[in-house]
């Protein structure tokens, strides 16, 4: 991998990064953010918004559009005496106008885990600013600003400085409606250090409800200098005719609306965070400092204590260490030494992105402009992917609370709370269900056990979700009401609860038999490509179909190890589940539809959002061949009925049929049509034997892979596709349409190298990596973006699920540190020249609750598949090796025995 382009460099060896002239591109934007719920996004400008949440947005809610569209900003306003107004943001008509030609500012971009500084430079006025911008990590909503002014000229300049950060304070709701209405709820404070609103009510969703929530503007100069005066009021401030990015009250130089010492207080108006600071004369080189403070409280805010504790210099200088370290302990329990050591720095950016996921939710941030905060489900357990290996201690609980979403009909809750755990009843009567959400939790599940042994997880106990919909969401459960709690229920009215393994055998079972016309598993709401949600009645994943059918072999093969391991002869399940459990009573035929889905309406009358509560006791053995049948039969119709063999000698899987029950890929008489999701799953599971492999790979490269953005998402289908999805209607190249979509990309990548096409899979990996560090292209800070368009820009970046899978990836499959069963497997399928100049490539990772160092050495300097472990030294003792087909296995007893806290080497080497 090589850092390609003219634009962002790595800057030392933590990920931290510069760019030159940043307002230059567009859309950029920085996260800062904590685990107390301030959520912040900031651009080159300081553009960008302040949040805790939907309902609680400090500066005006935004898109990405508005990052170049709207005059509100932080900003920090320099009036220089004899020469004019100046913004230290860089946000001021005047620069805007400028920004093209010889009169521009310098400007300079730094930025690392997780604080962002702007370094800008008047030539004209002779000032510089330095502005520095972070999130403390803890739990106080407060995002912090230091803005350092330097006289650069060669000259005397007194300068006039001006804080002023439009204080919007209320609900993403009130944006457009009611702007001006709930404008008029502001009750406006001032004191000695800044401006504070607190509204009287709240006009959201929830209804008109006196408001808690207080919003500020606080700063200090150094020595702690307090305001001078005050800005409290937008209107005033901009003055008749004005603006924010050129208000009157900093280019005439005006006096304060409220003096030093604040006590006025205002009602009615858009407030602004607007701090005048005492004039001052710089000297050649001289340069002076301010704080300021951006806080939301759950009450009036104590502002005393939070200057005291935020607002100096010194302060803000000691908690940005405490920043800079926090993040980098919490990222660098994950790092990667190659011959490239750009790459392995942007392997930091992709750690971080799961931990910004799991903060942020999918909304928040500028390109996330849709969704009211919250994950989804599938989130839930992709993110728990990166979790296992980034904070392993805390995977467990969240495994066994996620489970308390499932449904007893196989789907599960849909609107998902703030705490582990909580699933909330959906009351908008819009039921759906996406078809592929039962299928993930047992793959995170799986890499639980793997990683950890822990094999008692699933005989742990967890409740059932229940709303009113029932069936799949295809009937309504008339007797539900909220009161009766959404726990599931046994027929007298106790609450049910089951064993994780029961929880996953439902999820697996129940789709098996929810088939369309072709015998695949219906499609439904959705599956994965959630822009595939216009063929609920017909549609079928055929993509989906293998997924579940390798869940149901592995889950075979599980049951037989719970045999050899733990002596487990009987499995005890909920009597109605039984009836999934076909061939241990009646087999149903599976070649024919309607037996599948008349066993399946047995199975929804027999449990009708209410179970007996009788638990069956079954042969584990007998549970496993059942499994193991189910599983044996998707893929021999998979390979017969959905295999399309192209006339260029290469062939793929069909993946979908749509709402009219039509078969979508294939080569049609204008096109080629072809899914990358549709080969993903197969290569991922078992459906793809290996003689289709080489051939679903030739035709990936021959139908999708296009050099200027990588791995398409899907060919060109032509038209909008009304009876599959709403992604047809985007343009071609863009999103879910075309685009290439990091996600499944990922996924293709590692599918490859878990089939052993390790050669293959780099390059998948590596045209990522390329694409996105192409700074002249994606024009985007390290990391991962969602997509990259048909420009090669990358979009909708930070947030996104494919961070999870590149890290796992790189962990588990690149550097094959992996577990299995609780013990320690070592797979390396580095490339050679992967390794560096002394023939090392190494990681740091967590397992068995110990920090380890592995280093591979390749002396030989042979590629993959030439070279296999020699030996193995464990802080400088020899390792006895267990050798096993997939590579060498070391003990979990012998890592436990180490001592914690320390990073401990394993040295491998490789002939």
């Amino acid at each position: 991998m090589n850092q390609k382009g003219t634009g962002w460099i790595f800057n030392g060896n933590n990920g931290d990064f510069s760019l030159k002239q940043p307002d230059r591109s567009s859309f950029l934007y920085f996260p800062l953010v904590n685990e107390g719920g301030m959520m912040s996004s900031v651009s080159p400008k300081l553009h960008g918004q302040v949040t805790s949440g939907h309902n609680t947005f400090l500066t005006p809610p935004l898109s990405v559009e508005d990052l170049h569209n709207s005059r509100a900003s932080r900003n920090f306003w320099v009036y220089v005496e004899g020469k004019g107004a100046w913004s230290a943001a860089g946000n001021s008509a005047r620069q805007n106008a400028k920004m093209y030609g010889d009169e521009a500012d310098n400007a300079v971009l730094e930025a690392g885990l997780l604080w962002h500084r702007v370094t800008r430079e008047s030539r004209e006025l002779g000032i510089r600013a330095v502005i520095t911008s972070y999130v403390p990590a803890g739990n106080d909503k407060v995002e912090l600003m230091k803005v350092v002014l330097t006289n650069s000229s060669a000259e005397e300049t007194t300068i006039t400085p001006t804080a002023a950060v439009p204080l919007y304070a209320r609900s993403a709701d009130d944006l457009r409606d009611h702007r001006h209405v709930t404008s008029l709820l502001n009750r406006i404070y001032t004191s000695a250090h800044g401006v504070e609103v607190q509204p009287a009510l709240s006009f959201d969703e929830r209804g008109h409800r006196v408001n808690h929530t207080s919003y500020g503007v606080f700063g200090a100069a150094e020595g702690g200098g307090q305001p001078v005066g005050f800005f409290p009021v937008q209107e005033e401030f901009i003055g008749e005719g004005g603006s924010l990015d050129w208000p009157e009250a900093v280019v005439m130089n005006l006096e304060p609306q409220v003096g030093a010492g604040g006590g006025v207080h205002k009602e009615g108006y858009e407030a602004l965070g607007g701090l005048r600071f005492a004039t001052v004369a710089l000297q050649p080189g001289q340069s002076i400092s301010y704080v300021v403070l951006l806080a939301i409280g759950n009450d009036r805010i104590d502002i005393s204590a939070l200057m005291e504790k935020y607002g100096s210099i010194d302060a803000f200088d000691n908690r940005l260490q405490e920043n800079k370290s926090f993040w980098a302990d919490k990222v660098n329990t994950v790092e990667f030494h190659t011959s490239d050591p750009a790459a392995d720095q942007w392997m930091k950016w992709v750690t971080l992105q799961p931990v910004l996921r799991r903060l942020y939710g999918n909304s928040f941030l500028p390109y996330h402009d849709y969704g009211r905060g919250g994950r989804g489900w599938r989130d839930l357990w992709q993110d728990c992917l990166a979790l296992l290996i980034m904070e392993p201690a805390d995977v467990r609980s969240l495994l066994l609370n996620n489970y308390a979403g499932v449904r007893i009909d196989g789907s599960n809750a849909t609107i998902i709370g703030q705490q582990p755990g909580e699933f909330i009843a959906d009351r908008n009567n819009i039921p759906r269900v996406w078809m592929d959400h039962g299928a993930w939790p047992f793959l995170t599940t799986m890499l639980y056990l793997d990683q950890s042994g822990d094999l008692d997880f699933l005989f742990e106990q967890q409740s059932y979700f229940r709303d009113s919909f029932m069936a799949r969401c295809r009937e309504r459960d008339t007797s539900w009401d909220v009161s009766a709690g959404s726990t599931l229920q046994t027929m007298n009215g106790e609450q049910y609860s089951g064993t994780i393994l029961e929880h996953i055998l439902l999820q697996n079972l129940v789709p098996f038999f929810n088939v369309g016309e072709h015998n695949n598993i219906l499609l439904e709401g959705a599956d994965w490509n959630d822009g595939l949600d216009m063929a609920a009645q017909r549609g079928e994943s055929v993509t989906f179909t293998s997924f579940y059918a390798s869940n149901l072999l592995d889950l075979s093969r599980l049951l037989r190890t719970l045999k050899e391991y733990k002596g487990l002869e009987i499995l005890e399940l909920a009597e109605e589940i039984t009836l999934l459990l076909d061939s241990l009573h009646v087999a149903v035929d599976y070649e024919s539809v309607s037996a599948k889905l008349a066993l399946l309406d047995r199975y929804y009358a027999a449990a009708p959002n209410k179970v007996s509560g009788r638990r069956a006791e079954l042969a584990v053995e007998k549970v496993a061949d059942d499994l193991a049948h189910k599983a044996e039969w998707i893929f021999e119709h998979l390979r017969r009925s959905e295999w399309i063999q192209s006339g260029q000698g290469d062939g793929w899987f069909n993946g979908y049929y749509n709402n009219d029950s039509e078969r979508v890929e294939g080569e049609f008489e204008n096109n080629v049509r072809m899914t990358l999701t549709g080969q993903v799953f197969p290569l991922l599971g078992h459906a793809a034997s290996p003689e289709q492999i080489p051939q679903i790979i030739a035709a990936v490269e021959r139908n999708l892979y296009d050099e200027k953005i990588g791995y398409r998402l899907n060919s060109n289908f032509g038209g909008i596709q009304q009876n599959l999805g709403r992604a047809f209607g985007f343009a071609f190249g863009h999103k879910e349409n075309g685009a290439m979509f990091s996600h499944m990309t990922v996924m293709y990548g590692n599918a490859l190298y878990k089939r052993g096409y390790v050669k293959e899979g780099r390059k998948v990996l590596d045209s990522l990596y390329s694409l996105s560090a192409n700074f002249e292209l994606s024009r985007m800070y390290p990391g991962i973006p969602e997509y990259i368009n048909e420009q090669g820009r990358g979009m909708y970046t930070y947030l996104t699920g494919s961070a999870s899978w590149m890290l796992l990836t790189m962990v588990t499959e690149v550097f094959g540190v992996k577990g299995k069963l609780g013990d320690l497997l070592l797979q390396p399928k580095l490339m050679k020249e992967q390794f560096d100049k002394e023939g090392q490539a190494s990681i740091k990772t967590i397992f068995a609750e110990r920090v380890l160092e592995v280093v591979y050495v390749s002396t030989s300097r042979a590629d993959y598949g030439e070279y296999q472990i020699h030996s193995a030294m464990l802080n400088g003792a020899e390792v006895t090796l267990q050798r096993v087909s997939e590579g060498v296995v070391i003990p979990r007893s012998l890592l436990t025995a180490l001592p914690e806290g320390e990073v401990h080497l394993l040295r491998v080497e490789l002939v």
